[in-house]
């Protein structure tokens, strides 16, 4: 699935495909904004990890979860 971090006093987006579920993610980012985490910490389909402090958050957006592409046009 897509998710889509706006950081604070930045100007490009961060952009990551996540295996997480969406109420994992949302749990996560709810977390962080709650101040019972200081980070939110999201890991990508490759096994990276992208950390963002939470007090620089600006934004998070949860997309849909992606099919697998099948075939030549992949």
């Amino acid at each position: 699935m897509e998710v889509k971090i706006g950081v604070q006093h930045t100007p490009r987006e961060i952009t990551l495909e996540s295996g997480q579920s969406a109420d994992e993610v949302e749990r996560a980012v709810t977390a962080a904004l709650d101040g019972k985490a200081r980070i939110l910490s999201l890991e990508d389909e490759h096994g990276r990890k992208v950390i963002v402090p939470a007090d620089r958050l600006a934004y998070v957006e949860i997309g849909e979860p992606t099919a697998r592409k099948v075939g030549f046009g992949a």
